[in-house]
């Protein structure tokens, strides 16, 4: 099979089982920028643009991505060397693969060789939107007190007199601050990060940071700029080697950065834009009033329950989530903790099924073409353990409901924390905390509070008795017995 470099001149020359956009990409002009260009972001926002694109439609919406951090001029070469194109390749549990070529992305900017040139693509009429997937620890808020910490060194220099911007509040700021200026209108801003409220957060931790350079410009923001809340989902594993070759060998594409997936997408977006929106809706984004409880769904049934499979199973010896999702004992678990504590905490869900949802969930998870890592689902525990996952824990000691399942969780995160798996091999823990964590659990045999007791990350816990209970048990029989013995007592 001839092997095509991805890129403009390429995409009329592969052949008819890869998807490839209908539309004159030329004509597509900007109207979105997007800070924080991963896998997700591809798989998933740009992807429904590339639908609304095919119809004919938002030929004005066109996306262009914005790379702060340093890790992201791999991303900003790979684009610049596709013209902005690259494969979706969609994972299908028996082995198909469906893949398509997307056009929505048509710029990408490397913040850190021209910021000015970012801020005048940002201040431009034409853009209406600034998205962001900036994960949870991107919006700089304190775990405890839900304010702004401003202690990250990027907030700081963005702060001084004079400064060009560096972090992605830092531009969305300026920009915001230099439209006001012009007398033009502000932008939307739409926040596609897995955050409780997500529009509404990023809505108070910008303008606690405007307030920081200027209050009335903060003023401004709080009366002005839309914050729509959202919640998005798929499952959207890390590129591997392996996908890159199965994409040259099969289907003749050179793609130096495709994306893979599972065959579920969903979105469902509250409708509270500024300055207009493509319209969504016509390629199945659900525009709702109220976001809130489909947003509760998601995270306490299927982040959370992400955070219930990965540290157990990799102890146990899994390393990826479908291996552990086709094990009965840790599929029973985990709808154990869904039935008896994630959903009590969760209010009505507007036409959603819930018995079938969780076990579409655990369908899902058990796609073994998607290969999923439990160390990706292990990374950056501190940014998600305490949104999706302690909140079902206070919900249920306040309502004097059951917390044996999270408490095993949150156990398993200490022992995990440590560093060394029960076969004695080395973790490697990847979290922007992880000094701290590794620290604290590593005392977790003779002092097994000292890990919770962080009330940055653990708030008052601590002191909740029946929390301290259930919690000490599991921490001591993964300890004693392991992570698949523990859960063959919980069983029995």
């Amino acid at each position: 099979m001839r092997l095509h470099k991805l890129n403009s001149a390429s995409v009329a020359s592969l052949g008819e089982q890869v998807g490839v956009p209908a539309y004159d990409r030329t004509a597509v002009r900007p109207g979105i920028v997007h800070f924080g260009v991963g896998g997700f972001h591809r798989a998933h926002q740009a992807m429904y643009l590339d639908r609304l694109m095919n119809e004919g439609k938002a030929l004005d919406w066109g996306i262009c991505g914005v790379g702060v951090l340093p890790q992201d001029r791999g991303m900003a070469d790979v684009m610049a060397a596709q013209d902005c194109l690259y494969t979706l390749v969609v994972k299908y549990p028996d082995g198909t693969l469906e893949p398509r070529v997307i056009g929505s992305i048509v710029d990408y900017l490397f913040a850190p060789d021209d910021p000015e040139v970012v801020l005048t693509r940002m201040v431009d009429p034409d853009t209406r939107i600034v998205s962001l997937t900036i994960t949870e620890g991107g919006y700089h808020v304190n775990q405890v007190t839900g304010e702004l910490d401003a202690s990250d060194p990027g907030l700081a220099a963005d702060l001084e007199p004079g400064a060009l911007p560096g972090s992605a509040f830092g531009f969305i700021i300026e920009a915001l601050a230099r439209r006001r200026a012009a007398g033009a209108p502000p932008f939307t801003v739409m926040s596609c990060d897995n955050i409780p409220g997500n529009g509404h957060v990023a809505r108070k931790m910008l303008t606690a940071f405007a307030r920081l350079k200027d209050a009335d410009l903060a003023d401004w923001i709080e009366r002005e700029v839309r914050f729509p809340n959202c919640m998005v989902d798929r499952i959207t594993p890390v590129t591997a080697d392996e996908d890159k070759a199965a994409l040259a060998e099969r289907f003749g594409i050179e793609d130096g950065w495709p994306v893979v997936c599972e065959p579920f997408t969903q979105w469902v977006l509250e409708d509270d834009f500024g300055a207009g929106r493509p319209q969504y809706e016509d390629v199945g984004v659900q525009l709702v009033d109220d976001v809130e409880p489909y947003e509760l769904m998601k995270l306490r049934l299927l982040n959370a329950s992400h955070q219930a499979l990965c540290y157990l199973g990799y102890l146990a010896g899994y390393r990826y989530a479908h291996e552990v999702c086709q094990d009965k004992l840790f599929v029973d678990f985990l709808l154990g903790y869904m039935d008896t504590e994630g959903t009590p905490t969760l209010p009505p869900v507007p036409g959603v099924d819930l018995d079938r949802y969780k076990h579409q969930l655990i369908e899902r998870f058990a796609n073994p073409e998607v290969r999923d890592t439990l160390a990706r689902l292990c990374a950056e525990s501190s940014d998600r353990i305490p949104k999706w996952l302690l909140p079902v824990v206070r919900e249920q000691l306040a309502a004097g409901r059951g917390i044996e399942h999270a408490a095993l969780v949150v156990a398993s995160w200490a022992r995990y924390a440590e560093g060394v798996d029960e076969q004695g091999e080395p973790i490697v823990v990847v979290d922007r905390l992880r000094d701290k964590l590794v620290e604290r659990a590593q005392h977790n045999r003779e002092d097994p509070l000292l890990f919770v007791s962080d009330r940055d990350l653990f708030g008052d816990l601590v002191e909740d008795e029946r929390f301290v209970r259930a919690y000490t048990s599991a921490l001591a029989s993964l300890h004693e017995h392991g992570a698949r013995a523990t859960l063959e007592a919980r069983a029995g």
